[in-house]
């Protein structure tokens, strides 16, 4: 899409359309520069084609546009990780499992410009002085993260997994994958054994044989 692209005015009542436009338009520079402070209320105007107070009317801020593209990002990591779970079925819990932390392991590899701005970077403000709650920060990723203790509580309940506690476990292979995750973005040379993501996921999850 171009910069210089002037966009027509909305008809009554779309205004939603543009809203989605804003958010689609961030995500575009967040792709494309891999570099969340590209993101600012005038690069986004130009880029959807509007004068930047029209943002105002949807988003009072920067950072609540830069929320907007985070809660985009974890709702495609959901449903990702959902269609890999129906791909597998209900009669295997550990296929299950695996299918959800490969699933998230693929998308960071996949989309390393979204995953690392998820989790924090430039973009995630001191509260004060943003439209910002802790509310709205706190709630990121509760999908993902409730599918994950879903699929582990499925290997519990068959007994493919020995956790006692799989609440702190869930954390415990989500602080797994992520770190994961991370380390193979920023490493540019190491020798990753070939089935180190089974083995940390088999570990963390308590799996037996």
């Amino acid at each position: 899409m171009s910069d210089n692209l002037t966009r027509a005015r909305n008809r009554r009542g779309e205004g939603a359309r543009l809203r989605d436009e804003i958010v689609a338009a961030a995500v575009e520079l967040l792709d494309e520069t891999g570099d969340e402070s590209s993101i600012s209320l005038r690069s986004v105007a130009r880029r959807v084609g509007i004068a930047a107070p029209s943002i105002y009317r949807h988003f009072p801020d920067q950072p609540s546009i830069m929320l907007a593209v985070v809660r985009q990002a974890f709702t495609e990591l959901e449903a990702q990780l959902r269609l890999a779970v129906a791909a597998v079925g209900d009669d295997d819990p550990r296929r299950r499992l695996f299918a959800v932390c490969d699933g998230y392991l693929d998308f960071a590899q996949e989309h390393p410009e979204r995953y690392r701005t998820m989790f924090g970077g430039l973009w995630m403000p001191a509260l004060e002085g943003t439209s910002l709650t802790e509310a709205d920060l706190v709630a990121l990723g509760d999908g993902c993260l409730g599918l994950l203790r879903e699929v582990l509580d499925g290997c519990v309940a068959a007994g493919h997994a020995t956790s006692t506690d799989p609440a702190a476990d869930t954390i415990a292979l989500w602080l797994g994958l992520h770190g994961l995750a991370h380390q193979r973005s920023v490493t540019v040379a190491f020798p990753w054994p070939a089935d180190i993501a089974q083995r940390m996921i088999t570990a963390l999850a308590h799996l037996g044989d």
